[in-house]
This record gives structure tokens, sequence and C-alpha cells, in this order.
């Protein structure tokens, strides 16, 4: 009877155990995020009545998953155990699915997605002119990208800021007065772009990014998957 491959039976613990590794570093960098107080500053800039740890608590449990599934990975193959390689197996083939599921669900209510940012950016602008600590949490969060992006405001422009203009003008200012985007508010030149597009725009690439590493980690799943059948047949035949 046919033996257990060497080479697929290492490639198969090599293989998880950098999935458990990737899936420590996920879970506590989620961690780390969810309990320190940089991270709940991060994660509460506004008053949308939206829970900004959503997901957070979805990557903590992504990231506790994949340890599960890398050590059960690592042990089946290890240990030649079929039950290990099975659950490994049924674990990832869930995972995929949900990727799968999340994709098209993703595709189908992204409209509804777009509307809902939409509506987030415009109550949140009232964060701008407002003085509570978590409005200006928010506050320096569009001061930063401002400068970075050279825009000024969120919806209406330096109006959006009232009298907390004087106080973050400086991220808003241009260099140059004589640009075409600069406009003349308050006895300065600042951008005449409002950020919300600006921000609708990174996080689309954003999105395009996620959606290149959900791909290639499908590719990673289905390859495990392949290996990890094959291994427990061999298992199986020995």
């Amino acid at each position: 009877m046919a033996g257990v491959s060497g080479c697929l039976k290492y490639s198969m613990f090599i293989f998880n155990f950098l999935f458990w590794l990737c899936g420590i570093f996920i879970l506590a960098v989620s961690i780390w995020i969810r309990m320190s107080k940089d991270g709940q500053q991060l994660l509460s800039g506004g008053e949308s009545g939206i829970n900004p740890y959503i997901g957070v608590n979805i990557l903590i449990a992504v990231g506790a998953t994949i340890m599960v599934l890398g050590f059960l990975g690592c042990c089946g193959a290890i240990k030649e155990s079929r039950c290990m390689l099975l659950l490994f197996f049924i674990g990832l083939f869930l995972i995929l699915l949900l990727q799968v599921a999340a994709g098209i669900l993703g595709t189908a209510f992204r409209s509804e997605s777009e509307k809902i940012l939409n509506e987030t950016l415009h109550k949140n602008v009232e964060l701008l002119s407002a003085t509570t600590e978590n409005a200006e949490v928010f506050q320096k969060t569009l001061s930063e990208f401002q400068e970075e992006f050279k825009c000024c405001g969120l919806i209406s422009g330096p109006d959006d800021w009232g009298q907390n203009f004087e106080k973050y003008s400086k991220s808003c200012e241009c260099p140059d007065a004589q640009l075409a985007s600069c406009i003349s508010y308050d006895n300065k030149y600042v951008y005449n772009q409002p950020c919300i597009s600006l921000i609708q725009d990174v996080l689309k690439k954003h999105i395009i990014i996620i959606i290149g590493i959900a791909f290639g980690l499908a590719v990673i799943e289905i390859l495990g998957l392949i290996f990890s059948m094959v291994l427990f047949c061999q298992i199986g035949s020995k």
C-alpha cells in the first residue's frame, strides 16, 4: 500500500505553521486595538451610532479561528492524524464559503454601503464644529487627512469647521495662493475641495486591496484543502 509522502507532509506542516503565526499576529494586533487607550481613540472618532469595534471583533474571531486551524493542520500533518486533518479541512472549507458569501453580499449591497458611508460622513460633519472629546479626536484625524490630501472641511469646505477653523486652519492652507484649487477664506488661502470625495476614493482603493488579499487567501485556502485531503487519503491508504 502507498505510504505518506514526506514532502507533502512537511509542506503541509510548514504551510500551517505560517498560517498559525498569521493567526497569532492578527489576534494580537486586534486585541491591542480593542484594549489599548490609543486603539480606543482611533476607533471612537464619531457619534454615528455605528459600533466602531465591529471590525476589530471580527478580526479577533478571524485570528482565533486561523490559530486553531493552523494548530490542527500542523498536528494533523506531523502526527498523521486523519481526524485533525478532517477538522482542518472542514474549518478551512467553511472559511472559504464565508469569504465567497461575503464577496457576494459585498457586491450585492455595494450601493447600500456607499449610502451608509455618505450618511455617516454627513452626520460626522457636525463634529468639526463641536468641542467634545470625541469630536476632537475626529477633528485631529480629519486635520491630518486634509494636510496629506490637500482638501479642507468635510462636506462644504472650510465652513464645516465653524469656530474651530482657526485651530485647524494650518492643515487647510495652500502653499501657493495662486493655485486654482485655493480660495480666500477668513484672511487665509485654503483648499477649496472638501474631503468627502477624497475619503470615498481612499476607501474604494482600500476595498480593492482587500479584495485582492481575499482572492490571494482563497487561492492559498484551496491549496490547503487539496493538500490536506491528499494527505488524509494517503494516511488512510497506508
